[in-house]
């Protein structure tokens, strides 16, 4: 693996606090990723990330779609989003590396952060938007910036479309595989760590399909039933950092330590909180057949070989929460309007056939499905590089 193309470490002067920002690599001199906050968040974290930001561009290019691939980036800030001191330290971490976004970081929400505080931020740095440095690439700017301002103000029962297009995509992620492997949605057991945005609305959509839900981590632990949870009443009740109002629980409902939705009676675990969640001792702990990534980097390397060996499918977060990141595209470059239906059906096509993809060809090579993504990613790359350019060594 080649160095990034810029990797950087910004220290607040009020707080004393870090932030980072990691451009992989530049595509038409542009790069994709978005802005975390959460307490601990290292260099080398946001580095991993925005090179899984390259293979996530990747991994979505089509040449006959207007969305144009995108290099990788990542931000990252070393500060607990419930801090009071959280919003102040985002506003100047914003400013200090506002340059890059006007001239190629393109950013959003990612963990510890919503769009609209993001949004928010930007405004107060001096920015015009989090994506403007991608406005050069647009054939209509004004069309593109107001379809995509129309897709963010869609709700769909009350929650924003923007959510739920990551939803809609780790959801689809997993029905496919459950598709190829022959099982039935009913019956089908999930357990989600993380219950904010991208775990709430995979929460979601997994039980409009039919499977149940069994239990929910969140910050003051894991709620569960063993025949389901109440996902709307849940979604309803939680806060803006995914954290649930205990008083709508009902009877039967469990209040269980917060780590123990690794060892519930389910099929299917879906971290969809923070990094590194499961490790060597973690792994021992589970029996479910598939792990559907929502998350970044939720699974230690170490963890994944261990989970392979006993039959365990990591499906890769590089697949499984890419939805977000290309709905933003597809929207902005034309592909799809801001239309609820559309999005979530040009989702689930997109990810289905990425999906197939990747397990057919983990099958045929024996390996991983994140493997056989990465293989595939990589030999895009060059094919993207060749079309558009790059802005750095390496294939």
């Amino acid at each position: 693996m080649t160095a990034p193309f810029l990797s950087l470490t910004w220290t607040d002067h009020v707080t004393g606090r870090q932030g980072h920002l990691v451009v992989d690599r530049l595509v038409r001199g542009v790069c994709s990723g978005g802005l975390r906050m959460r307490a601990g968040c290292t260099l080398e974290e946001v580095t991993g990330l925005a090179r899984g930001m390259s293979l996530k561009e990747a991994l979505h290019y089509d040449p006959e779609a207007r969305y144009v691939p995108l290099g990788g980036a990542k931000g990252g800030i070393d500060c607990d989003p419930r801090d009071p001191a959280a919003y102040g330290l985002l506003v100047r971490y914003l400013r200090a590396v506002r340059p890059y976004v006007e001239s190629c970081w393109t950013t959003g929400e990612d963990l510890g952060l919503t769009q609209d505080l993001v949004d928010r931020a930007a405004a107060e740095a001096g920015l015009v938007s989090s994506v403007q440095a991608v406005y050069p690439l647009l054939d209509d700017e004004s069309a593109a910036r107001e379809r995509l301002a129309a897709a963010f103000a869609v709700e769909v029962d009350g929650i924003g479309l923007d959510e739920l297009v990551g939803g809609c995509g780790v959801a689809e992620s997993v029905l496919t595989a459950l598709d190829r492997a022959g099982v039935a949605y009913a019956g089908t057991r999930v357990a989600l760590q993380g219950f904010g945005t991208m775990g709430g609305a995979t929460a979601r959509f997994l039980t409009r399909a039919g499977l149940t839900v069994v239990a929910v981590a969140d910050v003051k632990g894991t709620i569960a039933h063993p025949a389901g949870l109440d996902v709307e009443a849940l979604l309803a009740a939680r806060d803006a950092h995914g954290t649930v109002d205990r008083a709508v629980l009902r009877p039967g409902d469990l209040e269980l330590p917060g780590d123990a939705w690794l060892s519930v009676e389910a099929e299917v675990l879906v971290p969809a909180a923070v990094s590194y969640a499961i490790g060597v001792e973690e792994q021992e702990r589970i029996g479910a057949r598939w792990i559907a990534e929502a998350a970044n980097m939720p699974v230690l390397p170490e963890a994944e070989k261990l989970l392979h060996a006993r039959g365990v499918s990591v499906l890769p977060d590089v697949v499984v929460n890419s939805g977000t990141n290309a709905w933003w595209w597809w929207t902005l470059f034309g592909d799809i309007g801001a239309d609820a239906a559309e999005a979530f059906a040009y989702t689930r096509r997109s990810m289905r056939a990425l999906v197939e993809l990747v397990l057919a060809r983990a099958e045929a090579d024996g390996t991983t499905p994140r493997a056989a993504a990465h293989t595939i990613a990589e030999q895009r790359l060059p094919v993207i590089a060749e079309r558009f350019g790059r802005y750095r060594p390496g294939p």
